[in-house]
């Protein structure tokens, strides 16, 4: 059985590539620099990672299938994920830039509090963030902002600077991926046309009864996109989530069972996926802002 390499230091990256270690929570890495290279590797991540690839010279897997990261593309890990790299250049040197960074680091910061929001680390695979040459700079000058910041040394302002660094290019990502999202928007909308087609589909067959409600990560799956993925790109096109695109979706089957049935409330939950019918009337009452039994006596149904 192949090894998986369990990162849980930066400085261990920094060892396998010969690279130096300046602080032992961060390292912005230049594998141009590298003094040795490793043909092929599955690591289980314990830190963050972000990847800025300038040629192509490496392939990643990640969930077994091969991820877009391709030239001047950048991929992000959080720790919990586990990605297979292989080489495809013999060169010990190849083009990537990046950084990697300890949850240790982000302890008492709000970057900290708010790092799930970035939630470009759990994407999958043909979801890598394809960088115009503006937008490359950009990324290489916050990259070598925090080398110069590492390089200068320890002091009390240290934690602040590196911390406010990794969020300004954590924030700039996202904006790329939104600019990704809009010039995507064709092919979105074909991925939305998909998932109304997938829930009716749920709805109309006999799911609900045997799985349940249906989930984000059900629909992202058969999307073959990550639930985060799915969820962001799903929110840029329609200004919602798609927990809430849902659920509009179930209140509306139940208006139209509570008006054309005579079925009870009990059984209009069960057959909508609900375990138990006061979840049900909890969220019809939430969203149309009666019960289910008031809103078939106000219709005089």
């Amino acid at each position: 059985m192949e090894k998986i390499l369990h990162l849980n230091s930066v400085d261990q990256y920094n060892q396998l590539y010969g690279l130096e270690t300046l602080n032992p929570l961060i390292s912005v890495i230049d594998l141009n620099k590298a003094t040795r290279q490793m043909d092929y590797v599955h690591w289980n991540y314990g830190v963050y990672a972000l990847y800025l690839k300038l040629e192509k010279a490496c392939d990643i897997k990640y969930g077994r299938q091969t991820y877009d990261y391709q030239e001047g593309t950048v991929v992000c890990f959080a720790p919990g994920q586990t990605t297979e790299t292989t080489l495809t250049t013999d060169r010990i040197q190849v083009n990537v830039l990046g950084i990697l960074f300890h949850p240790d680091l982000l302890r008492g910061t709000s970057l900290g509090k708010n790092i799930k929001k970035y939630t470009f680390f759990s994407y999958e695979v043909s979801e890598a963030l394809h960088l115009s040459e503006e937008e490359r700079s950009i990324v290489t000058d916050c990259l070598r902002i925090i080398r110069m910041e590492l390089e200068h040394g320890v002091d009390k302002h240290s934690k602040t600077l590196l911390v406010n660094h990794i969020e300004l290019l954590l924030n700039y990502c996202m904006r790329f991926y939104e600019r990704q999202f809009a010039t995507r928007s064709k092919a979105n909308r074909d991925v939305l046309t998909r998932f109304e087609r997938l829930l009716d589909e749920y709805f109309e067959g006999a799911l609900t009864e045997e799985d349940g409600l249906p989930t984000v990560k059900y629909f992202a799956d058969k999307l073959c996109l990550s639930p985060n993925y799915f969820g962001d790109m799903f929110k840029k096109e329609t200004g919602k989530a798609p927990q809430e695109y849902i659920q509009e979706k179930v209140i509306e089957l139940a208006k139209e069972r509570i008006s054309d049935t005579k079925e009870t409330v009990s059984r209009i939950a069960y057959s909508l996926g609900f375990q138990y019918p006061q979840h049900f009337c909890r969220l019809f009452k939430k969203r149309v802002g009666c019960t289910p039994n008031e809103y078939r006596m106000q219709n005089n149904l």
